[in-house]
């Protein structure tokens, strides 16, 4: 069963979408994902057509293809709470527009902090701003993601997602991410379960994408810390079959796991996506992941 397996990687001004092509290449993956600018601000610089048409001859060349490419909305966007509406509602509008530029198809966005309003009043302004943002003339589809339950996050549980999904006029779908599920207290060494529960809830045919990562806390911890693959609570094995399930074999995976510090210059980390794509694929857990991505990233210089 060949898998749709990538990871987050960057999207750099002076190389855009083409150099998250390149970036992918390197890693052995065959999908990735992007924020089309910092996550964290609101600077943007215009969408180089001529990069993205390369992009795309790129992709040809390393089997990736249009459809499996994920865009993510930036943190700032904050569709719960009214303080930040207006703002979220302007940005995020944008932001589709930046996305569809790129010909990509699927905008994974959190739903939302209630900060100190009611779960329900929360909810309705989430419904009412996607409402807003959406049109029948979007080609983007907003994938909500499962949240930890952090603080006052909106999308700690299905039903909440499922609320959401049944308010919008237009289509949604939902991101998995396996450590906030498992943070938020599902369980994910019964991922069958869950599944059943997901699909009886809001449908299978509604996951778009799945952040594949491992969790530094114990379920139901609320945390949101991702760990690497198999070094965390989740475990290797429950991730291979979560990966590998035949439910899921046309989702996309993205691996969003920590960079691995350099143990004598802390200050220099290295991304591990390369060895943990190439472990997933093995199916088999290397024990020496850390020490191989050090050696590797050390003595190429990169």
């Amino acid at each position: 069963m060949e898998i749709i397996i990538g990871s987050h990687v960057s999207f750099k001004k002076d190389t855009e979408l083409l150099g998250s092509v390149l970036e992918a290449s390197t890693y052995g993956a065959n999908t990735f994902m992007i924020y089309t600018g910092a996550p964290q601000n609101t600077t943007r610089y215009p969408i180089d057509s001529n990069l993205t048409k390369k992009a795309y001859e790129e992709m040809k060349k390393n089997n990736i293809h249009q459809n499996h490419i994920i865009a993510h909305a930036p943190y700032i966007i904050n569709l719960a709470n009214p303080k930040n509406m207006d703002f979220g509602i302007s940005f995020l509008k944008q932001e589709i527009k930046r996305v569809e530029s790129l010909g990509i198809g699927k905008l994974v966005l959190h739903p939302g902090s209630s900060v100190g309003l009611e779960e329900k009043v929360a909810i309705n302004n989430i419904i009412n701003a996607l409402n807003e943002v959406l049109s029948i003339d979007t080609k983007v589809i907003i994938c909500l993601e499962t949240m930890a339950g952090k603080g006052t996050e909106i999308g700690k549980n299905l039903s909440q997602l499922k609320e959401i999904i049944d308010g919008v006029k237009y289509p949604l779908m939902v991101c998995l991410d396996t450590c906030h599920l498992h943070d938020a207290g599902y369980d994910m060494s019964d991922f069958d379960q869950f599944l059943n529960e997901f699909d009886q809830i809001i449908g299978i045919s509604k996951i778009g994408c799945i952040h594949i990562n491992d969790s530094k806390n114990e379920r139901n911890s609320h945390k949101d810390r991702h760990e690497n693959i198999g070094y965390g609570y989740i475990g290797f094995d429950n991730l291979i079959h979560i990966i590998y399930h035949e439910k899921l074999k046309e989702v996309p995976k993205i691996l969003e796991t920590p960079y691995v510090k350099d143990l004598e210059n802390k200050k220099l980390s290295f991304p591990p996506y390369k060895f943990e794509i190439e472990m997933i694929k093995n199916k088999k857990m290397n024990q020496n992941l850390m020490e191989d991505i050090r050696k590797f990233y050390i003595s190429s210089d990169k």
